[in-house]
This record gives structure tokens, sequence and C-alpha cells, in this order.
């Protein structure tokens, strides 16, 4: 399987347009990160885990031609506001896209979209397959999904596991049930927001203790906030089989 980081950052910690500060200054493409996203090639099915308000730039950015299904981790604005962005897929693919989401994601997507579900469609109107998901295993084409129920502060949301990889973000609180799902994953994505607590975010050192308890080969930190600092700097003090995800990076995992 491909994978390819569509977007690594967040809108927590985005400083006003007239920061100065290094981050804001920096030149490394490793410190323009728009918000999270993912996107999977498993050799018969293109997936996207969430498509949030850089959706579009980041499907050109990636020169992605072909989209078979959106995964939706929660109903945040920041997660969901660029699905209407996949109406290009629907006309030049000929196809509707397979929206995979919980009941209370999908209440929330209908109220946020109202257009796209009313009885009346109007033509040129994003086309959708919806699919209700819990924390039971699904299908998507070939590939076995195993949603990971984590806590976002009060909020319960859903990370993913395909194979030997897994993807959490904005995780907070992780039960020891949903960990005994992810262990034996060879590579691990998951959240690191700041170096200070957040309410809702696993911070720097959570994330990597979180990582020690996985025991994955290799782990990935995204959701990153412009508070974390500097790519460079951050990634040299981290452990070896750690490192930060940016903005189009590619991976294999099997």
């Amino acid at each position: 399987m491909k994978v390819t980081f569509l977007g690594t950052g967040t809108s927590q910690g985005i400083p006003v347009i007239t920061c100065n500060c290094a981050v804001c200054r920096s030149t490394d493409h490793r410190d323009k990160r728009l918000r999270v996203s993912i996107l999977l090639e498993t050799g018969d099915k293109t997936i996207v885990i969430d498509s949030g308000p850089d959706f579009r730039y980041q499907m050109l950015r990636a020169g992605v031609k072909d989209l078979d299904a959106i995964l939706f981790t929660h109903e945040h604005k920041d997660h969901v506001a660029g699905l209407d962005d996949i109406r290009p897929f629907n006309y030049l693919l000929k196809k509707n896209i397979d929206i995979y989401a919980t009941e209370r994601v999908q209440h929330a997507l209908k109220k946020e979209f109202s257009y796209i579900f009313a009885e009346a469609h109007y033509p040129g109107l994003p086309q959708i397959d919806l699919h209700t998901i819990t924390d039971e295993v699904f299908n998507v084409g070939n590939s076995t999904i195993v949603p990971l129920p984590i806590m976002h502060y009060k909020l319960p949301i859903l990370g993913f596991r395909i194979g030997d990889f897994t993807y959490i973000t904005d995780a907070k609180t992780i039960a020891d049930e949903t960990l005994e799902k992810i262990k034996g994953s060879r590579v691990l994505v998951v959240n690191a927001l700041q170096h200070e607590q957040h309410i809702s975010h696993f911070t720097l050192n959570e994330a990597i203790e979180f990582s020690g308890k996985v025991g994955a080969e290799t782990t990935y930190f995204t959701h990153i906030s412009h508070n974390l600092g500097l790519h460079a700097v951050v990634e040299k003090d981290l452990p070896a089989n750690i490192k930060l995800a940016y903005d189009g990076l590619t991976i294999l995992s099997e």
C-alpha cells in the first residue's frame, strides 16, 4: 500500500497572518502544513481519510487522478469541510464516491451539506454513496478496515488500521482495548499537537509515550500545530524510530 500525507497540520495554534516567528519565516517545505489528511492507494482502491478545507488543493498538489472512497474520523470542520470538492471526480470518473462515516458524523454532514442530500437533487452536486460504520470491521475493496475507537476530549472518534498500517489523529485518550487492536502495526501515524498540555490532543511527549506502548517499527507524527516548532529542530531530538511527517511525504506499507 502506498501512503501519501496530503496534510499534516491543524487549525490549532495557527498564528495570525502578521506573525514573523521562525516557523512562519522558514523556507523548509516541511514546515508548510495544510490541514490533516492522508491518501491510501491499496492496489484496487484509492482512499482518502478526512477531507478538510484544503482538500481541493491537496488533491491537485498530489496529482491524484482517482478517488474511490473517503473515510471520516469525525465531524469537526477541519476534517470534513472539503467534501463538496469531490465533484470533479464525479464528473471525470463518471462514478459516485463512497463515503464511510458513523451515524453521528453522517448527521453532521447532512446538516453541513444539506443540498447534497436534498430530495430535489440539483445537477452537478456531489454524488456519493453513504455507508454507515461502527466499531466493527468493514471492507473497502480488497482492504479490511479496522475502526479504532478513541477519545478526542469527550468526543468519541475513530482511527483506522489497514493491515500493518494504523492512522490516528485528534486523540487524547486511547483505551487499552483499542491499544490491543493497534499493537502489531509496523507503521503508526498519530497526532502530536504541541509541547504544552492540550485538552483534546496528544502533546509531543504523550505521543512519544503512546508510540512506545504500540511498539511499531516506525512512527510518524501528524496533526502538528504551529506551536510545535521547526521540523528540523523537533525531529532531531526524537527517538530513532519516530519521525515528523510532512505534506507530500510518501511511504510504503505492506
